[in-house]
């Protein structure tokens, strides 16, 4: 063999494991290979090690090439850890999405709905539990944002590079791509098969892009979130029975299935013809499917829920009359209606939740919404739980943060960080070590808001004012606001807006300046949140804003990465009661970033008093934008901006790192994502039969 190939198969093999992105030891070996290129290359370790050319340097350096051994070891460790969950559970949970949100190497995610996926999908791994992701592999992805100099909202099309994606093809024995395919309407639809490493777990993505399809068969997994409702509607269907096909092609017997929302609702329909054709009828086959389903609800919008025209779903269920000789396709359309506007159409997520047995909201106070909704649901027997969202804590901490609890919690304590108790010692954390590492981060958060800007201005040459616009004279010693998530009216982005003179006041003082940054992108459909991004916009390009209002464009994964541990507030205002959970704000709490935040979705369990601020919890008779606003600019003028500014001698905000150490403690153990996970298992997952 010649020098070095074995340690580059090493590398090769963790690279294409998601794993290596949330180990320190992991993301700090591959950037030792090549610093410059790991920053040009977007931190994309497979695109790293086919452009270096300091590989072979690297590799004649004991001390690098010890570095290799090391991580690998702990990766194989971590790989064939025991587990209890698998004495427990022997067959795989499957878990479909229509999106992932594990990387951005992995373009296959528009927001929330796809990082809760992906986090669980981490967790799963972390705790060994027998979990199998199901979902699309995205050739043209999620769109991508351009804001023009009038400040709208464009959406520019791409195309994806599988190649340098963490992603490789499911070979059979002869070496070809595996291929699956399943009928819709009387068409066949061909699909390979990719398959993603996400730890312990595997995700499989489905992929119509084929030389066997159609060109319209080959749009079907073009992009996340089609803009034509006939696509959608195929992309449904071909996630539900290309999923149920891949299982019986990889041999796979489930558990049960756990669906994010309703865009997988047709696993369960594929399911139930599956055992139809077993013998079962088809009562009996919706009793099985129904008992090990679980349907996870998100959104307390009816605007949110997907409704198709009856006959278009009929159309495409056709073969299915054909193959089961009865109406089946009747029998699931009504299944399907909703009997509080049975004239609306196919009710995708009444149809999940028929099919399903159980039934969860996303949190405490999105359970009470859900059930008001879908008043239904007690009728015919069935109850909506709640499992308050969480996140993967190891992805999103700050790993220098990270560093310093190893040092004085033990670095055991990752292994247990969803116990409270675990997080007592923070408080013998000094204020300089915890200041010190939230300096760093909001200065790497600018500096990463300039250098896109840089690109933006050298690539596209817009004009000054845009460029202002996105954030290039921040300044990393004055308080920062973050407001980072869907641009959509009932969020509200634009609500600090609202008296722009006294908001003007805030931010331009002399002695304790402030400055807000804004990211997120609209549903390109929604006009109401275009107008938004368009009035935030033009509002960060007048000057006398003096460049302390930025919006940044294009929010990805990398963005928020820096954004959840660079700011100082995270700011979270939407309508009572439309939040169903939010996520973004315990990223940022985890990293010590203080919340502040209207009493909806999850902070209604997490504001402790400590922790951060909240407002919005009276009943108001008439409209309540402006006393919200008014309640925000109370708490900016009378508690933030004092609290920040008020420095002892060495220039350290000592009351504020005491509520940074409360929002660690308190968001960390019981809003990660094992604290979810385990409460599914406990919830749901064990009761499946």
């Amino acid at each position: 063999m010649e020098y070095g190939e074995e340690y580059k198969d090493m590398l090769w093999e963790l690279a294409y494991n998601l794993w290596w992105s949330w180990n320190p030891y992991a993301k700090k070996l591959f950037q030792q290979i090549d610093p410059v290129l790991w920053i040009e290359t977007e931190a994309n370790p497979i695109e790293l090690l086919r452009k270096t050319k300091l590989l072979d340097e690297r590799l004649r350096e004991q001390k690098f090439v010890s570095q290799i051994r090391y991580v690998y070891t702990i990766y194989k460790n971590y790989l064939n850890k025991p587990s209890i969950y698998q004495e427990v559970f022997k067959k795989p949970l499957i878990f479909v999405s229509p999106e992932y949100g594990l990387h951005h190497t992995l373009l296959i995610y528009a927001g929330g709905l796809g990082f809760l996926a992906g986090d669980i999908l981490k967790e799963a791994s972390d705790m060994c539990f027998p979990l199998i992701g199901i979902g699309f592999m995205y050739p043209l992805g999620y769109v991508k944002q351009r804001i023009r100099p009038d400040g709208w909202q464009e959406e520019i099309e791409f195309t994806n590079s599988k190649m340098s994606m963490p992603a490789r093809k499911i070979q059979n024995g002869d070496g070809s791509w595996m291929k699956c395919s399943v009928k819709i309407a009387d068409q066949d639809t061909y699909y390979g098969i990719w398959k993603v490493e996400v730890g312990r777990t595997n995700l499989y993505l489905i992929d119509t892009d084929v030389e066997e399809n159609s060109p319209s068969s080959r749009r079907i997994s073009y992009q996340l979130y089609d803009k034509d409702k006939d696509i959608r509607l195929r992309q449904k269907i071909l996630l539900g029975f290309g999923a149920v096909e891949l299982l019986d092609k990889l041999k796979i017997d489930p558990l049960g299935f756990h669906i994010n929302e309703d865009y997988p609702v047709f696993i369960l329909v594929a399911y139930l013809v599956k055992k139809i054709k077993e013998g079962l009828s088809f009562e009996e086959a919706l009793f099985d499917v129904s008992r090990k389903s679980l349907f996870t609800t998100h959104t307390p919008l009816r605007a949110g829920v997907n409704i198709y025209p009856e006959d278009l779903v009929r159309k495409y269920l056709s073969f299915l009359d054909k193959e089961l000789g009865f109406g089946f396709s009747q029998r699931i359309i009504d299944l399907a209606r909703n009997p509080q506007a049975p004239d609306e159409g196919f009710n995708a997520t009444v149809l999940a939740i028929r099919l399903s047995n159980y039934i969860n909201a996303v949190s405490r106070v999105h359970r009470e919404v859900s059930s008001k909704i879908w008043a239904f649901v007690s009728r015919e027997n069935k109850y909506i739980d709640y499992v308050t969202n969480g996140v993967h804590l190891p992805t999103w901490m700050c790993d220098k943060l990270r560093g310093l609890l190893d040092r004085y919690l033990g670095e055991e304590w990752i292994e247990v960080y969803d116990r409270p108790s675990v997080f007592d010692l923070i408080d013998y954390i000094s204020d300089k070590e915890i200041w010190d590492i939230h300096m760093e981060n909001k200065r790497r958060l600018i500096e990463h808001i300039i250098d896109r800007a840089r690109v933006k201005w050298m690539n596209e040459k817009v004009d000054a004012s845009s460029i202002m616009a996105q954030g290039v004279l921040l300044d990393p010693n004055f308080l920062t606001i973050g407001f980072a998530r869907r641009m959509t009216g009932y969020k509200r982005a634009d609500l600090i807006l609202y008296d722009l003179e006294r908001l003007k006041k805030i931010l331009l003082d002399p002695v304790r300046p402030v400055q807000i940054i804004f990211a997120g992108k609209s549903h390109p459909e929604d006009i109401e949140g275009k107008r938004i991004i368009q009035k935030i916009f033009n509002i960060c390009k007048n000057p006398d804003f003096g460049g302390r209002i930025a919006f940044v464009e294009d929010y990805d994964e990398r963005l928020a990465q820096f954004l959840v541990k660079g700011v100082d507030v995270w700011l979270n205002n939407p309508i009572p009661y439309l939040e169903a959970c939010g996520t973004s704000g315990m990223k940022a709490s985890l990293n010590g970033i203080l919340h502040l935040s209207i009493l909806d979705g999850w902070w209604v369990e997490g504001f402790n008093g400590r922790n951060g601020w909240a407002f919005g919890d009276e009943i108001y008779d008439e409209d309540r934008t402006k006393k919200d606003a008014e309640s925000i600019y109370k708490i900016l003028e009378e508690e933030v901006v004092p609290l920040y500014y008020q420095r002892n001698e060495e220039g350290i905000p000592v009351n504020w790192c005491k509520k940074m150490r409360e929002a660690i403690k308190s968001v960390a153990p019981s809003f990660c994502a094992r604290r979810m996970f385990k409460d599914y298992i406990s919830k749901f997952y064990s009761k499946f039969k």
